[in-house]
């Protein structure tokens, strides 16, 4: 059974740093296209940054030059490390996979990230 799994959440005061991992359980990454995603109090859940099976990577305006999406060589965890984090950071943070080969999205449960001092 494909899951995806998150952590690395909690609070951090603003320009502070968090790393998020998602974890695959039952399989790998290689024929996954995956993202991260996060969704804030009283609004839509919106794209933060995506890698492809080939390594590209793509960002949000948002988070460009701040956050980085990242995948083990085993490719069985991703990464978000998430610098100089604002205020406006603040949502739940999803992990998102696409299996290329059945077209079948998975998400994981969401881990919470807020900045406030």
């Amino acid at each position: 059974q494909v899951q995806l799994v998150e952590s690395g959440g909690g609070l951090v005061q603003p320009g502070g740093s968090l790393r998020l991992s998602c974890a695959a359980s039952g399989f790998t990454f290689r024929n996954f296209a995956m993202g991260w995603y996060r969704q804030a109090p009283g609004k839509q859940r919106e794209l933060v940054a995506t890698i492809t099976r080939g390594g590209n990577r793509n960002y949000a305006d948002s988070v460009k030059g701040r956050f980085t999406i990242s995948i083990d060589n085993a490719k069985t965890a991703m990464y978000l490390q998430m610098n100089s984090l604002k205020p406006e950071d603040t949502a739940v943070y999803y992990c998102y996979g696409f299996d290329v080969a059945t077209r079948t999205s998975y998400w994981g449960q969401g881990t919470q990230v807020t900045v406030s001092s």
